[in-house]
C-alpha cells in the first residue's frame, strides 16, 4: 500500500528532508520548522532511508520493529507470570487483534510510544515484584522512559511512573514508592534526553514554550487541535480493535475458563486493570482523542486474553449446558464474522449499484474477487475452531490465530485498493510524472499532500496554508514566505503574470476554481484529486 495521507507522508517527509539538508536537530515539513514531535523516529526511519531507499518499506520498518518488540514484550510477560505456553498464546492474541495488526504496519509514532512506554512500565513493575534485587530492571525504566520520551514527549515519562505508582498505592505497597528514584537512572535519563532538548532550543529560541506548552498542556486541556470527542470515545475502539478475540472471550470464559481456581492472583490483576484504566480514563478526560493514543493498553489486554484462553483449552469443555446456551455463547463469534464480511462487500456494492461514469484510471476495478479470501476465512472462523475442539479437544486457539492471520493478510489487498485512490498521494505523484513538463512549478490549492514532496522529490508552493503548518509558517522569512505560501489572491495574480500554472486540490475546490479561473484545463483526475492547468 503506498504511504497514507497526512501520517504516514508527513513522517517519511521528515526524515528524507533530514538526509537531504543534513540537519538532524530541527525536524522540518515540507521545509518547514516542524517541532511538534521529538526526533527518535525520524532519526530511525533517516536511518533506513540510507540502508534501504526512500520507499513505503523503509518508512514503515521501525513501527513495524517496534510492533513486534510488543509481541515479543507480551510474549515475556505472559512466560514471567503463567509459564511460556501463557506467553505464546499472549503473543498470538496481539499480533492477531484487528487494533495492532493495523498500527503496527502504518508509520506513526504510537506503536513506538507504545513499545517503549510497555517496556519502561514492565521493567519497573519486575523490578519491585523480585523485591529490588536487580538494579537492571530499575535502570531499563529510565532508558525505556528516555526513548518513550524522545518519540512522542512527556508523555513517555509520565505513563511508565504513573501507572506503577499507582498500582504500588492499589496494592498498598506505597512504602515502595521511594525505590523507584534513582540518582543514576535520573542522570541515565537526562545523559539521553536533553542532548536534543538543548540543541534544538538553541537553534530554534521559541521551542520550549511551543513543545511544552502548546504541544502538551494545550493539547491535553484545549480543543485548539479540533479532536474534541465523548468521552465514551474509546470503549467502542477497545471493543472493536480486540476483535476477533473479544468475541471468542465470552464463550471461553463460561464454558470453563471462570471455573475453579482463580485464573489471576490479585497483585497481577490489579496491575493489568491499573494500566490499562488509567490510560483509559486518561486520554478519556483529554480535550484531544485519536484512535492511536491508547496502543499501550492493547498489550495487557492480550495477556489476560491469552492466559483465559489457555485455562478454556487446558480444562474440559462443559457440553452439559443446554444446546440453546452454547448457541448464546457462540453468537459474538458469528456476528463479528458478519460484521467483517459486511465492511469487505458493501464498498463494493456501492460502487456496483451506483457505478460513476468518470471513473478515474487510478480507481480499482473488479475487487470482488479480492475479498472472496477474507470472507471465507470469516466463515470458515465460525465453524472450524469448535469442530476442532470437539474432535480431537485440542488445537482450537491455534486454528483461531491461522484463521485471523489469514484473514489480516488477505483482507489488506482490498483495503489498499478501496483505500488508494482517496488517501494517498501516489495516484497523483504518477500523474505528475506523466502531466507536469520538466522544470514547471507545481502548486497545491487548499491542500496539503506531504507524499507529493517525498515521492516526487519536489518542493510546492501551497495556497492558503493552515493548521499544522502554520507556525512553521510563521517563521519563514517574508520573502520564502510569499514565494511558497501565498494566499489564494496571491496564486491568481501569478496565474496571470505567469500566464499559466499548474496546480493540485481535491474534488470540492475545482468548482471554485473554475469561479476564480475560467480557463481551466483538467490533466488528470481520479475523482478525488485533479491535477489542473490554469491559464490567467
Amino acid at each position: 500500500m503506498p504511504l497514507i495521507e497526512p501520517d504516514e507522508a508527513r513522517y517519511s517527509d521528515i526524515p528524507s528532508l533530514m538526509n537531504r539538508t543534513g540537519d538532524y536537530v530541527t525536524p522540518h515539513l515540507n521545509h518547514l520548522v516542524y517541532l511538534e514531535k521529538p526526533p527518535l523516529g525520524y532519526w530511525a526511519t533517516a536511518v533506513f532511508f540510507r540502508i534501504f531507499g526512500e520507499n513505503e518499506f523503509s518508512a514503515r520498518l521501525f513501527a513495524a520493529l517496534c510492533a513486534w518488540g510488543c509481541i515479543f514484550l507480551v510474549y515475556r510477560m505472559g512466560t514471567f507470570s503463567h509459564g511460556e505456553k501463557t506467553g505464546l498464546y499472549s503473543a498470538g492474541v496481539l499480533s492477531t487483534f484487528l487494533y495492532f495488526s493495523v498500527l503496527g504496519k502504518i508509520n506513526i509514532l504510537d506503536m513506538p510510544l507504545a513499545f517503549f512506554v510497555s517496556l519502561a512500565t514492565w521493567a519497573g513493575y519486575r523490578y519491585l515484584v523480585e523485591n529490588c534485587r536487580r538494579k537492571g530492571g530499575l535502570y531499563l525504566l529510565y532508558v525505556s522512559s528516555a526513548l518513550a520520551f524522545l518519540t512522542k514527549g512527556l508523555i513517555g515519562i509520565v505513563f511508565p511512573f504513573a501507572i506503577v505508582i499507582l498500582w504500588l498505592i492499589i496494592s498498598g505497597g506505597w512504602r515502595s514508592v521511594p525505590k523507584l528514584f534513582s540518582p543514576v537512572g535520573i542522570i541515565v535519563f537526562l545523559l539521553i534526553s536533553c542532548p536534543w532538548l538543548i540543541l534544538v532550543q538553541k537553534a530554534n529560541r521559541d521551542f520550549l514554550w511551543f513543545f511544552f506548552v502548546r504541544e502538551h498542556l494545550l493539547r491535553f486541556t484545549t480543543t485548539s487541535h479540533g479532536r474534541s470527542q465523548t468521552i465514551l470515545f474509546y470503549v467502542p475502539v477497545v471493543l472493536l480493535g480486540t476483535l476477533p478475540w473479544s468475541a471468542f472471550l465470552w464463550k471461553a470464559w463460561k464454558e470453563g475458563a471462570s471455573q475453579e481456581p482463580p485464573i489471576f492472583e490479585g497483585k497481577e490483576k490489579r496491575f493489568y486493570l491499573t494500566w490499562i484504566f488509567f490510560i483509559l480514563i486518561f486520554f478519556s478526560v483529554s480535550s484531544s482523542k485519536l484512535v492511536p493514543y491508547i496502543a499501550p493498553v492493547f498489550l495487557p489486554i492480550a495477556i489476560m486474553f491469552g492466559h483465559i484462553f489457555r485455562v478454556y483449552e487446558e480444562r474440559n469443555i462443559r457440553f452439559e449446558i443446554g444446546r440453546g446456551k452454547r448457541f448464546l455463547y457462540h453468537l459474538p463469534i458469528i456476528l463479528q464474522s458478519l460484521l467483517f464480511i459486511t465492511a469487505l462487500i458493501l464498498p463494493s456494492l456501492i460502487k456496483y449499484l451506483k457505478p460513476s461514469k468518470d471513473w478515474g484510471s487510478m480507481h480499482f476495478e473488479n475487487e470482488w474477487p479480492l475479498i472472496v479470501l477474507p470472507i471465507l476465512f470469516q466463515m470458515m472462523m465460525i465453524f472450524l475452531p469448535p469442530f476442532i475442539k470437539w474432535r480431537w479437544q485440542r488445537g482450537w486457539f491455534p486454528a483461531i490465530v491461522i484463521l485471523a492471520a489469514l484473514f489480516l493478510i488477505s483482507a489488506h489487498f482490498p483495503v489498499a485498493k478501496l483505500l488508494t485512490p482517496y488517501k494517498s498521494a501516489y495516484p497523483v505523484s504518477k500523474a505528475i510524472q506523466t502531466f507536469l513538463p520538466p522544470n514547471q512549478e507545481l502548486f497545491q490549492f487548499r491542500i496539503s499532500l506531504y507524499g507529493i514532496d517525498f515521492y516526487n522529490k519536489i518542493r510546492t508552493p501551497m495556497i492558503d496554508p493552515s493548521g499544522e503548518l502554520e507556525w512553521g509558517f510563521n517563521q519563514l522569512r517574508r520573502e520564502e514566505r510569499r514565494r511558497y505560501y501565498l494566499s489564494h489572491e496571491e496564486f491568481i495574480q501569478c496565474c496571470k503574470a505567469e500566464g499559466g500554472v499548474y496546480c493540485v486540490t481535491r474534488n470540492r475546490n475545482v468548482k471554485e476554481l473554475k469561479i476564480m479561473v475560467p480557463t481551466l484545463e483538467i490533466l488528470w483526475n481520479n475523482e478525488e484529486f485533479y491535477l489542473l492547468r490554469l491559464r490567467g
